[in-house]
């Protein structure tokens, strides 16, 4: 939220209009593309369900075909259970019973077209067959082979193997077939032996031309099992998209659910429960159609954001540009330059507010013009008025000739003291626009202190420090001697001790003058210090202030005036502040440029 609160408003607006149009369009297409979605999945289920009773119709058929052709052998049934009996018959009698078997077999595969190889294994294990190709069934690797193994425990008269390999053929042909068969029992109930008979496993499935173009359409996979859980048929195999040696080599993994949702699952049984049908059907096959709808959905959204980020973006800088040229404006105002805007406003709301604030800039920008300046000239005036009143000449000239009686009269001291006077003003009193330099205020420094030596008995002494091309730069008047005068009035406290006073100027990485005046005096007090930092800070709002008419007289310059004029001459990167030395006395420093 706080990231949200400090946000610039265009981006606020922008957010809020992209919110207000874009979130009721996804709703209304999220709406729209699920109940499409599961009308599709609907009727999807519904043909897979009409598919899938299709398959149990044509299955059953198949069932009860082979059911019926199974039984035609047991017209002959003598014959099966006697083809399994141990005692040794004549030639003759083996010969005939032979081609009877044969005969029985080639009428059993001339019941369907589709049948290929009719075997019946009696119950000593001769293995008796009839083929319409040209490969034979190997006998010993027939009877070896673990599916037929399972057949003679099976409790099911009528079966139908799971799918396996041709191996056991001559040919050793690569597919697979599966085998319908029946276990024969004599009229008396024993055992007389298996018919076995090898299908191909497109012969399980006989289905409409427009079913098999819907199977393929919906990509639906369809699994037959037996009661063994064994797979019968499947329809990938069959329409090619896998082999019957991956089928064989998967085994029961591809009737395992594996629980996701990606396929569509029903299942079903025929009558006689000889076999599961298990249809699947891929949503994404299935949604194909709705996925295209998707995609295109999802393509208006994005033109129609794209379109209303163009249209936010329009009307939230239109609303936004005159905010900005305000908020502009009023930085430059902070700075000291009061520019009203320019351009044309619209009749609005905010270009009535940039119209009061045009009024209100012109009015401060009159007042500073009119007022200050005004202020700052009468005091110029008066200045030049008070410099007019003393003539320098005249004033050199009558000190000079007080120096003289002075001398005449053997006063030495009072002597000096008008010379370094003379001097004081001669600095003080030159013409307005001469260069001053910082080798002047320490002229007019050095002299002052000289003043107050003879006054005090040389209690001070003076230490210079500063290069010489320092010397020679620019700087305002009367900057270093009323700090000075303050570290005399504020840190002498008796005759006891000198006071050292140093004044050092050194350069800054920028170029610029930093120049520290430090004494050993009493220093400053803490809760003064404070006071005295405290209003240094306010030189930077109170340099426009004018100070009130009835400003007491004799306080001199103190610090906070030299700091407003720092600040005045200088601009707002220059400053005087106040440091405590660690061990005894104060230390001003000052900032200024190079000029």
């Amino acid at each position: 939220m706080l990231k949200i609160k400090n946000m610039r408003f265009q981006y606020k607006l922008l957010m809020g209009y992209l919110l207000a149009c874009v979130i009721p369009l996804l709703f209304v297409s999220v709406i729209i593309f699920r109940q499409s979605a599961e009308a599709l999945e609907d009727s999807s289920q519904e043909f897979a369900s009409l598919y899938t009773s299709q398959l149990k119709t044509t299955l059953n058929e198949f069932l009860e075909e082979y059911d019926k052709v199974t039984k035609s052998v047991l017209v002959d049934n003598e014959l099966i259970y006697r083809i399994g009996d141990k005692r040794s018959l004549p030639m003759d009698e083996l010969i005939v019973q032979k081609v009877e078997v044969q005969r029985l077999l080639m009428r059993v595969a001339l019941l369907k077209p589709e049948i290929s190889t009719v075997m019946l294994i009696s119950r000593d294990t001769n293995v008796y067959q009839y083929t319409t190709t040209t490969s034979r069934v190997v006998e010993d690797i027939l009877l070896s082979r673990e599916w037929y193994k399972q057949l003679s425990s099976s409790k099911d008269t009528f079966f139908i193997t799971g799918l396996h390999d041709r191996s056991y053929y001559e040919d050793k042909g690569a597919g697979a077939v599966v085998t319908v068969g029946r276990v024969l029992f004599s009229s008396d109930g024993a055992y007389a032996g298996l018919l076995l008979i090898d299908l191909d496993p497109f012969t399980l499935l006989r289905l409409d031309h427009e079913f098999v173009l819907a199977r393929d359409k919906y990509g639906m996979s369809v699994i037959i099992s037996n009661n063994q859980n064994e797979i019968v048929y499947h329809s990938d195999a069959a329409s090619g998209r896998l082999s019957w040696q991956q089928v064989l080599e998967s085994g029961t993994e591809l009737l395992q659910d594996n629980g996701s949702d990606d396929s569509i699952i029903l299942t079903g049984s025929t009558t006689q429960g000889n076999l599961l049908i298990r249809t699947e059907i891929p949503r994404s096959k299935l949604l194909h159609n709705i996925n295209q709808i998707k995609g295109v959905t999802v393509s208006v959204i994005l033109m129609s954001c794209l379109v209303i980020t163009l249209i936010s973006l329009s009307l939230s800088y239109k609303i936004t540009k005159p905010i900005k040229a305000l908020r502009r404006s009023m930085k430059q105002a902070e700075v000291g330059q009061y520019l009203p805007i320019e351009k044309e406003q619209a009749n609005d709301e905010i270009g009535s507010l940039v119209h009061s604030y045009n009024k209100m800039i012109i009015t401060i920008r009159t007042l500073i013009n009119d007022v200050y300046i005004a202020e700052i000239k009468q005091r110029q005036a008066k200045f030049m008025a008070l410099q007019n009143q003393i003539n320098p000449h005249i004033l050199y000239n009558t000190l000079e000739s007080i120096r003289m009686k002075a001398l005449v009269k053997g006063d030495e001291e009072t002597s000096n003291m008008i010379k370094i006077l003379a001097r004081m003003f001669r600095l003080a009193l030159s013409k307005e626009g001469k260069h001053h330099s910082v080798k002047h205020e320490l002229e007019y420094t050095s002299n002052y202190l000289e003043l107050q030596n003879i006054r005090f008995d040389n209690r001070f002494r003076l230490d210079i420090s500063m290069p010489k091309e320092m010397l020679n730069c620019s700087i305002i008047p009367l900057i270093f001697q009323p700090i000075v005068e303050n570290s005399i009035n504020h840190g002498f406290e008796d005759y006891s001790r000198i006071i050292n006073i140093e004044i050092e100027g050194i350069w800054t990485d920028k170029g610029e003058m930093l120049i520290r005046l430090k004494d050993d005096a009493i220093g400053i007090s803490l809760e003064k210090q404070e006071e005295l930092r405290a209003l240094l800070e306010h030189a930077e709002s109170d340099k426009y202030k004018l100070g009130g008419a009835d400003e007491a007289e004799g306080n001199g310059i103190g610090l906070k005036n030299i700091a407003e004029r720092i600040k005045l001459h200088y601009g707002a990167d220059y400053y005087l502040t106040i440091r405590q030395r660690l061990d005894r006395g104060t230390i001003v420093e000052i900032l200024i440029p190079t000029r």
